[in-house]
């Protein structure tokens, strides 16, 4: 799942592969300009999800013991 993932977002263009010649092969990944375009408004929705914490897990409460 990971690999489909990372693979999605190199298609999408947000992520750079590269494949290093080591023995075995590796492969390390980097944001490319684009990709980090994102890192300010996913921050952004970690800090909300922070703040809301508690609302969040209150809500999954609720509709846990429905």
């Amino acid at each position: 799942m990971l690999t489909r993932t990372l693979r999605g977002l190199e298609t999408d263009g947000l992520v750079r592969r590269e494949v290093l010649p080591t023995v075995p092969p590796s492969v390390e990944y980097s944001l490319t300009p684009l990709g980090r375009t994102l890192l300010q408004p996913l921050s952004a929705l970690a800090d909300w999800a922070v703040r809301h914490e508690a609302e969040i897990n209150a809500a999954r409460s609720h509709h846990v013991g429905a």
